[in-house]
């Protein structure tokens, strides 16, 4: 869960955004080097009179200048590249959910079980109760089984729509007419909040996501409750 003032990214909740986050950590850092590095140049510059005759037109300073970037690049795009693969990955899904976007809910249908599926709208402000978040609480949460693997069908129903949650390391669009596919894999129990991130309409921004991860024997029993009252 976010918080106000907040510098970095919610707390990684799966693998894949474990491997996201320390990406991020190894991207920024090579910016900070190439950033004082030029900080440091124009300073040297700017401050002194000297001239090096050998700086003016020096085939080995060229060579530096343009492997090094070079090499640069490539360390950061190995292990992009091995991330974006990683992210595609769907092995054995223990559960398949299809998540269907509308103007301006999410509807979702656990297609293992015959008839289970629910829609999901967003709790109005007054009808919150205390220690609920605003503009992010949902009727309805997407309940999944800890340390199991969840594929995500994303599709809509109207307009584009994006099916995000941060702390799982997802965002998938929802196209209407198309079916797209994601999967991950939640590390830990806990409630994990999201919203549309395709601007969709006037209500766009009260359309949010909850995921509630739970052992399985706490999703059995939900998951059976569900279909009695189905």
């Amino acid at each position: 869960m976010a918080h106000p003032s907040q510098l970095g990214f919610q707390d990684a909740a799966s693998p894949v955004m474990e491997e996201l986050l320390h990406f991020h950590d190894h991207a920024l850092m090579i910016v900070f080097l190439i950033s004082t590095l030029v900080l440091y140049i124009i300073v040297a510059m700017v401050s002194t009179k000297l001239t090096n005759k050998y700086i003016l037109d020096s085939q080995e300073i060229e060579i530096i200048w343009t492997v090094l970037p070079a090499i640069i690049l490539i360390l950061i795009a190995l292990p992009s590249l091995r991330i974006l693969y990683l992210m595609d990955e769907i092995n054995s899904p223990l559960l398949t959910i299809k998540a269907v976007g509308h103007q301006w809910y999410w509807s979702y249908e656990y297609t293992d079980y015959e008839d289970l599926g629910f829609d999901a709208y967003m709790i109005p402000t007054q009808d919150l109760n205390p220690g609920q978040f605003r503009l992010l609480e949902a009727d309805h949460r997407m309940v999944i089984p800890v340390e199991s693997p969840i594929r995500v069908l994303v599709s809509a129903d109207d307009v584009l729509h994006s099916w995000a949650v941060p702390a799982l390391g997802i965002k998938m669009d929802a196209v209407p007419g198309r079916l797209n596919q994601t999967a991950f894999i939640a590390s830990r129990p806990g409630i994990f909040y999201g919203q549309c991130s395709e601007i969709c309409g006037a209500n766009h921004s009260f359309m949010p996501i909850v995921v509630e991860a739970v052992p399985l024997e706490h999703f059995e029993n939900w998951s059976s409750r569900m279909l009695e009252d189905a």
